[in-house]
């Protein structure tokens, strides 16, 4: 998940993060909070534990929660456009996830968060537009990651 970022670096707010968030997700439940998790603490490792770090503690733990509640076994014409738009959703509700932390790090006021949010949309629309794209991969990777982990005998 790191090096994925470390590569997608050029392209502001364009990432597979939730995209393998919900990937793993999907293949091993409980399990993929170490992934989510080891991925939280090297962002932090290597740019630093800073303000900006600490809503990732819990704004992956959103995408994670909200792709544990969907049904396991969605038949797949189903499943690639609702993988795709809960991946795209969580783009777009980054700046919103990110709010309160910010409010009470920096003591915005209840205008000032809005303001804050607002003035991250543009953003936040590139961020949903990224996941989309790359909520196409999340099925047939989903798909490999179940096979290799049966065919070793994991899952």
């Amino acid at each position: 998940m790191y090096g994925s970022k470390v590569l997608m670096e050029w392209a502001p707010n364009i990432h597979l993060l939730g995209m393998l968030t919900m990937t793993y997700t999907i293949v091993y439940r409980k399990k993929a909070l170490y992934p989510i998790y080891t991925y939280i603490l090297l962002n932090g490792l290597f740019a630093g534990f800073s303000a900006w770090w600490l809503p990732y503690l819990y704004i992956w733990a959103v995408l994670w929660g909200v792709t544990m509640l969907l049904p396991q076994h969605m038949p797949v014409k189903a499943a690639v456009p609702v993988y795709m738009i809960v991946c795209a959703l969580h783009g777009l509700a980054f700046g919103t996830l990110y709010a309160p932390a910010q409010a009470l790090m920096f003591g915005l006021s209840f205008q000032g968060t809005i303001a804050w949010i607002i003035a991250g949309l543009p953003w936040d629309m590139l961020h949903a537009i990224g996941n989309l794209a790359a909520g196409t991969l999340i099925v047939p990777l989903a798909t490999l990651l179940k096979k290799i982990e049966q065919a070793s005998g994991r899952l």
